[in-house]
């Protein structure tokens, strides 16, 4: 099935999904009290057909024993995530 025509409220809804998933993931693992910051930007682009680009960056506290490749596996959970998440904007 393919996506129905999408709209900048739909366009929202999923970049949310995507942030929102990346966060919770990580929150999930590692402790607020070691995490600085959490840059997380979502690129949609919708023609014919959707292009999704994710990037993350997780910056953790110099005491933090956290791995920092944390944020590769929450990216991954995200794009694994998405396509369940497209099944209600389908035709």
């Amino acid at each position: 099935m393919s996506l129905r025509k999408l709209t900048e409220g739909d366009l929202d809804e999923i970049s949310s999904f995507l942030h929102n998933t990346i966060s919770d993931f990580i929150l999930k693992r590692v402790s607020s009290k070691e995490i600085v910051d959490i840059d997380i930007t979502v690129l949609l682009e919708y023609t014919d057909e959707l292009r999704v680009d994710i990037s993350a960056e997780l910056y953790l506290d110099e005491l933090s024993d956290a791995d920092p490749g944390i944020v590769d596996e929450a990216v991954d959970a995200a794009y694994r995530g998405l396509e369940s998440f497209l099944d209600g904007f389908r035709e």
